[in-house]
């Protein structure tokens, strides 16, 4: 058979997200618990919403996906992510009542990030952060939507946590570099991802996190992963390779567009169910409990 070349990140991180396996450890289990502590703050379950953005008002409904899936985030009892967006649909999302963490691109207009991250600060949000994997298109710096992004340094990344109270999230990390980098800057948050494949051949997040986890060990940096998060199995292998907590993606857009935001609680629940069933039957009680040695990669 001939060779065909796979550039696409997602099929990549897929595969590899499918090739782990698990043993079960049933004797002397118990019926777990789910709930963590996430940045000082305790919440149902390690699952956690993407930072999506331009999400419209689907089938006719009123509110936004934003809107949307942030009331299902709190309903759900678990951290809120949204992504580029004006200061107006910020505040809506604020209004949802959802523990809400605000990333911003990294827009050329150095202005507008700093607009945007006080302004988040002002509504009341959980935390604010930034979107590193963005920085660059295929022609140079980015646009996106018509707005030019630039290239983040180590120093305007410090700025930035200086800049605030509030935790700050850097999303996008993909290497242990730009990890111990965001620790040296103050970061309290790094989102581990490839921004659902945006170079070719990118390394599936699950498969550079446990070199991350150990680098950042003592640094007091909490690890999100994405991409590909679809289950609670799929949450459960993140959180046995180092994770803290995952995030879903665009698996829960099919249960957005159809019945909103009852349909992401559902959506949600349903993972945060299978996770607690994985955890059960691997013998952890805790998801801090949860390690690497039920698993075969």
């Amino acid at each position: 058979m001939a060779y065909t070349r796979q550039p696409d990140a997602n099929v990549i991180t897929q595969e590899y997200l499918d090739s782990i396996l698990v043993e079960a450890r049933y004797i002397d289990s118990v019926v777990a618990d789910t709930s963590l502590t996430f940045l000082g703050k305790e919440f149902s379950m390690p699952v956690m919403t993407p930072a999506f953005s331009h999400l419209g008002a689907y089938n006719g409904r009123e509110k936004t996906g934003l809107e949307e899936y942030s009331l299902a985030a709190k309903d759900c009892g678990i951290l809120n992510f949204c992504g580029m967006m004006e200061n107006e649909q910020f505040q809506k999302i604020m209004d949802t009542g959802a523990d809400t963490v605000r990333i911003v691109k990294p827009y050329a207009d150095h202005g507008k990030i700093l607009d945007q991250m006080q302004y988040a600060e002002a509504a009341g949000a959980f935390g604010i952060g930034m979107d590193i994997d963005h920085i660059f298109g295929e022609k140079g710096a980015d646009i996106v939507v018509g707005e030019e992004m630039a290239p983040q340094t180590t120093e305007m990344l410090r700025s930035y946590v200086e800049l605030t109270k509030l935790p700050f999230v850097v999303k996008g990390v993909l290497s242990v570099t730009d990890a111990l980098k965001c620790a040296e800057v103050g970061a309290k948050a790094i989102i581990v991802s490839h921004h659902h494949g945006r170079i070719p051949y990118a390394v599936p997040p699950l498969m550079v996190l446990p070199d991350i986890k150990q680098a950042l060990e003592g640094k007091d940096v909490q690890i999100i992963v994405d991409c590909g998060i679809a289950t609670g199995a799929d949450v459960f292998k993140a959180l046995a390779l180092g994770a803290d907590a995952a995030a879903v993606g665009r698996s829960m857009l099919p249960a957005l567009e159809k019945d909103g935001t009852e349909g992401v609680t559902g959506f949600l629940r349903s993972v945060g169910d299978e996770l607690r069933y994985m955890m059960s039957c691997c013998g952890f009680a805790k998801t801090t409990e949860i390690d690497d040695s039920v698993l075969y990669v």
